[in-house]
């Protein structure tokens, strides 16, 4: 195949893929993937939990596949694809998965479902199951930190496929040139994803993720059967159809030296990231209120001012538990009225409870040009809570919480793991899935410890 200087930049990304070990990731890397395993997990078996995953669930496995992956959150398991299909689209129906914001998206919920079911087929170890799923959420949060892709698409079910199956295909031990293969074919397999979804709250959105693990698992066999790519389709896909704009030099920087992956977030509360930075600035004026607080009924009105993609998510119609997710106002009222976050604050009762709604009426969201030219690096908001006794409270976020430079306490994510995982798995079966996850690279045989305990 020819080569050139233009698509010199696959052969970097292959090799990385194919020579790296599990001690050639930083500290931090380790740690947060580690972490992305982990949370991924009782996530997807939270999401597993609602009406409509249940339904998909017993007509898809009617058909499916007979398998050894779990399909998480049900206790049953199927085939490697099915069981990713599955998984990947629980894995972001409560809006709790970890997520990049270099890379624009969440990678770990787009690889973790295939590399964990592919994993459970395979006879590797759990640091082996941990380096591929770095690797491929490196890899496709690299390609996607370079796109200028378009803010109409969707980011779930697009670099996610690519993710998913250079992990897939770091665990079936293909060969560099393979590799380069994988990508470029991997790289054409993704969706039309619309980001309208998140305004309308139509859950269609859901199945982006799913998509990944399912078609990052066919891109594999697609290789393995002799398929081939367009000599750069990452560069035809991230530099035309989808974004405006692709540096392949920006995909290579730093490569091996500096992980992306360590950059990633994980969200304690269940909605969309840019939601956190005005729940963050919320709280902290709330932190200001003299005695004990402020109650709904003292509020007049309250002013966001936030950068370009969180000012995005102004939407005070809300009609839906999911659209919730994906709506400042919303979200400040609710979390107001109930004195917390949680899945409480976004079911459907929360959806018709009309002083929760006539709050999110007085909730006004702008951009600040000031606070979208400092995002990424910094993810500014400000909310004033005006009383209605002419009183005012401000409070400000500057880094989110959860963010590498303002991280969770591990505390925090461990509560999170058994609040999750207990009312599905029970308390015996949360607590030896978390203390394995913590210590996965230790794992001899995962596929051996995949079979012993159900999910």
């Amino acid at each position: 195949m020819r080569r050139t200087r233009e698509d010199a930049y696959l052969d970097e990304l292959s090799r990385l893929v194919v020579d790296a070990s599990f001690a050639d990731l930083s500290d931090r890397a380790r740690d947060h993937v580690r972490w992305v395993v982990a949370d991924c997990l009782p996530v997807i078996g939270a999401g597993m939990q609602v009406g409509e995953m249940k339904a998909l669930v017993a007509t898809h496995l009617r058909t499916a596949a007979p398998g050894s992956a779990w399909v998480i959150g049900t206790g049953r398991r199927a085939s490697a694809l099915d069981a990713a299909l599955l998984n990947g689209t629980a894995g972001t129906w409560l809006e709790l998965d970890e997520g990049n914001l270099y890379a624009k998206g969440h990678p770990g919920i787009q690889v973790v479902p295939a590399a964990v079911a592919v994993a459970q087929e395979c006879a590797v170890s759990g640091a082996e199951l941990l380096l591929a799923v770095a690797l491929g959420y490196e890899v496709c949060a690299r390609i996607s930190r370079a796109a200028r892709v378009r803010m109409p698409v969707h980011p779930h079910g697009t670099y996610g496929v690519i993710g998913a199956a250079v992990a897939v295909g770091r665990m079936r031990r293909f060969a560099p040139a393979a590799m380069r293969q994988l990508i470029n074919v991997a790289a054409t397999m993704g969706m039309a994803t619309s980001r309208n979804t998140l305004l309308e709250g139509a859950t269609v959105r859901n199945i982006y993720s799913g998509h990944s693990g399912f078609m990052g698992i066919m891109a594999v066999r697609l290789v393995e059967a002799g398929f081939t790519g367009e000599s750069d389709g990452v560069r035809s896909i991230f530099g035309q159809v989808l974004s405006d704009g692709f540096d392949p030099e920006a995909v290579v920087a730093g490569l091996g030296r500096e992980w992306l992956l360590a950059d990633g977030y994980f969200k304690l509360h269940p909605t969309g990231r840019y939601v956190h930075s005005a729940i963050d600035a919320m709280e902290d004026a709330l932190a200001k209120a003299p005695g004990d607080g402020i109650q709904v009924d003292d509020i007049d009105r309250i002013e966001v001012r936030a950068y370009k993609m969180a000012a995005f998510l102004a939407e005070k119609a809300v009609t839906s538990s999911f659209g919730a997710r994906f709506s400042i106002p919303f979200a400040l009222a609710t979390i107001l009225y109930h004195g917390r976050s949680g899945l409480a604050a976004f079911d459907e009762a929360a959806v018709r409870n009309q002083r929760i709604q006539a709050l999110a009426a007085r909730v006004a969201v702008e951009e600040d040009p000031a606070f979208t030219a400092a995002y990424p690096t910094q993810q500014r908001c400000t909310v004033t809570l005006r009383l209605k006794g002419g009183e005012t409270l401000e409070g400000k976020c500057t880094v989110t919480k959860g963010e590498a430079g303002n991280p969770h306490q591990p505390s925090e994510l461990e509560r999170k793991f058994f609040d999750l995982s207990v009312p599905i798995w029970g308390a015996a079966t949360a607590e030896e899935l978390y203390a394995t996850c913590m210590s996965l690279e230790r794992v001899s045989d995962f596929r051996g410890f995949a079979e012993r305990i159900a999910l």
